[in-house]
C-alpha cells in the first residue's frame, strides 16, 4: 500500500511539474545588439506599457530617479571606451538610471547592475557618468517603453528613450577612427596585400578625410591589381581624384567606372557615375 501511495505521489508530482502555468510577462524583456562603427553595444531592458495610465509626472514621478524600464536593471554594455554627451565612460556594463523632468532628464550610468530596479541605497561613488539631455514632446503616443539606437554613423549613435509622448536622445561617440587607423597600419605593414586590402584602406581614408595622397596611392594600387571590371573601386578612385582637385583624372576614371557598371548591370553605380560626370564635366 505504501509503495502504491509513493508511486501515485511521484506521478502526481510529475504531472504538476509538467503543467506549470505560463503567462506573458507584463513588461517583456528585450535585448538589442548594435555594432556602432567598430564597437559592440548591447542593451538589455524590460518594457512596460501605458495601459491607460499617465506616465511621466504620475506613474514615473518627475525629479525622482527611475529604473528606466521595469523589473531588473536596464543595462547597457560598451565593448570600448566611449564618450557620452561629452563625458568619458570606460568599456563595461552599466545600469541606466534616469531622473525625468518636463524639459531636461538626467541620465546616470551606474556600475552596480545587480539591482531589482533601484539600489536599496544609492551610492554616488558607483555613478560612472551623469549627463543631462533635453526631453522633446512627440505627436504620436508610444504605448510601450522603447529604447532605440538612432542616427548611426561610423563614429557614434544616439540612444533614444521613447514613451508616452516624450523622446529623449543620449548621444555617444565611439573610438572608430583610432581603431580603424591602427588596423590599417598593422595590415599595410604586411607583405602580399590583396586589392581589397588596399581598397578598404583607401576607402576609409577617403570617407574620413584622412591623407588623400595616401588614399590615392592605395586606390591606384587596388585598381591596378584588378581586371578592369571593378566599377566600385574605380568609383572611389574617381572621388579621391576629385577631392585632390584632379578633375580631369576624376572624369576619365568615372567614365571607366560607368562603362563597367553598365556592363555589370549595376544601376546604382550607373546613376552615381552619371551624376558625378554631370557635376564635373556637364555630361
Amino acid at each position: 500500500m505504501k509503495k502504491i501511495s509513493l508511486l501515485l505521489f511521484v506521478a502526481l508530482l510529475s504531472i504538476s511539474l509538467e503543467a506549470q502555468v505560463q503567462t506573458p510577462a507584463p513588461s517583456p524583456f528585450s535585448k538589442l545588439e548594435q555594432k556602432v562603427g567598430l564597437t559592440d553595444v548591447v542593451l538589455e531592458y524590460s518594457r512596460p506599457s501605458m495601459r491607460g495610465r499617465k506616465v511621466f509626472g504620475d506613474l514615473v514621478p518627475f525629479d525622482a530617479i527611475w529604473r528606466t524600464g521595469a523589473n531588473m536593471n536596464t543595462k547597457i554594455t560598451f565593448s570600448d571606451d566611449v564618450v557620452v554627451e561629452g563625458k568619458e565612460l570606460k568599456a563595461g556594463t552599466y545600469a541606466v538610471y534616469t531622473k525625468p523632468n518636463e524639459a531636461v532628464w538626467e541620465v546616470f550610468f551606474y556600475t552596480d547592475t545587480n539591482n531589482g530596479g533601484l539600489p536599496q541605497e544609492w551610492d554616488a561613488s558607483k555613478v560612472a557618468a551623469t549627463v543631462k539631455v533635453e526631453a522633446y514632446p512627440i505627436s504620436e503616443s508610444i504605448e510601450t517603453f522603447t529604447i532605440t539606437f538612432d542616427d548611426l554613423h561610423n563614429n557614434g549613435a544616439t540612444m533614444g528613450l521613447l514613451w508616452e509622448k516624450t523622446y529623449v536622445g543620449v548621444k555617444f561617440v565611439v573610438p572608430t577612427v583610432d581603431k580603424a587607423i591602427k588596423s590599417i597600419q598593422e595590415t599595410m605593414s604586411k607583405p602580399d596585400l590583396s586589392a581589397n586590402d588596399y581598397f578598404s584602406a583607401a576607402s576609409y581614408y577617403y570617407s574620413e578625410g584622412i591623407n588623400m595622397e595616401q588614399a590615392k596611392e592605395w586606390v591606384d594600387k587596388a585598381v591596378s591589381m584588378g581586371n578592369g571590371t571593378e566599377f566600385w573601386m574605380m568609383r572611389t578612385q574617381s572621388l579621391i581624384y576629385a577631392k585632390l582637385g584632379d578633375k580631369e583624372g576624376a572624369i576619365e576614371v568615372a567614365k571607366k567606372s560607368l562603362a563597367a557598371a553598365q556592363a555589370a548591370g549595376n544601376q546604382d553605380y550607373v546613376k552615381m557615375n552619371k551624376d558625378s560626370l554631370k557635376e564635373w564635366a556637364g555630361l
